[in-house]
């Protein structure tokens, strides 16, 4: 049985490109569909009996350097990339441009606007808060600005009173950064992040020499809203799969509890200062 997957895949999405796909000329009569392999080896900057060996598969050991240029070369989109680096065995580098993990999609910050009753919002690795739903927008209101999970946490005087158990949110919070440093340890936003913190918090030094890592729980956070009181929400976070890096986060209260209760009065007490600031 044939089990030469990475040669085979290389195979099929270079017969799937044309000269004009990659910007090449194209010379005389083609005898094979797609790209020849000079051709790929060429655009990925490879020499081509060593592209040859990688597609009969008698190499099977390339670099993850090799794999980055073969992606390029064959226009590969983030889930082709992705299965190409684990055919070869090797772990993916993190190339997505800040740009790319700032913008939230319409169609995402749609569905949001869809949860009415529950505040729902968007961040990435560094805590930034990207797109927030109108209840999730009135959950913050007590920051100023609304920007960043850290930021909010360690340098707002607010974050010590509206985080009820305001040690243990310190805590994640800096175990998320923690994490987010294994993923993209020279984002640029992370570094300048982590400098603002280091120097305004001596709260944030004492718990970030700790390297302590955590991703997200299903932990119930507790919060002490200044319109309507104690909220004990709990929430479901989901990755964002065209934008990795992303997360989309949605809380919710139990049916029924004081919690729903009060957050429904807040999407009232928004909606209506909402109005009131349109009117006037």
């Amino acid at each position: 049985m044939d089990d030469n997957h990475l040669g085979d895949f290389l195979r099929a999405r270079r017969a799937a490109l044309r000269p004009h796909d990659v910007g090449m000329p194209s010379h005389g009569t083609r005898r094979v569909a797609g790209l020849r392999r000079e051709e790929v080896a060429v655009l990925a900057g490879v020499n081509a009996d060593y592209y040859t060996r990688l597609e009969q598969g008698r190499e099977r050991n390339p670099s993850p350097q090799v794999i980055e240029a073969l992606s390029h070369a064959l226009h590969l989109d983030e889930d082709a990339r992705a299965h190409l680096y684990r055919l070869a065995g090797v772990t993916p580098g993190d190339r997505l441009s800040p740009h790319r993990t700032a913008r939230v999609s319409p169609a995402l910050r749609q569905l949001m606007d869809g949860y009415s009753h529950t505040p729902a919002f968007v961040m990435n690795r560094t805590l930034d808060l990207l797109a927030v739903n109108a209840l999730a927008q009135a959950l913050y209101s007590a920051f100023t600005p609304a920007d960043n999970l850290a930021r909010m946490t360690f340098l707002d005087p607010a974050g010590r009173t509206f985080y009820t158990d305001w040690n243990r949110a310190a805590q994640a919070t800096v175990a998320n950064l923690r994490e987010a440093t294994g993923f993209e340890p020279d984002n640029p936003r992370l570094r300048e992040l982590v400098g603002n913190l280091t120097e305004h918090s001596a709260d944030f030094v004492r718990l970030w020499q700790s390297h302590t890592v955590r991703g997200k729980t299903q932990d119930a956070k507790h919060f002490l809203h200044p319109d309507v009181g104690p909220l004990t929400l709990t929430y479901q976070a989901f990755d964002v799969r065209e934008a990795p890096g992303q997360q989309l986060v949605i809380y919710y209260a139990e049916s029924g509890s004081p919690s729903a209760h009060s957050l429904h009065l807040l999407g009232s007490l928004h909606a209506t200062r909402r109005q009131d600031g349109f009117q006037h």
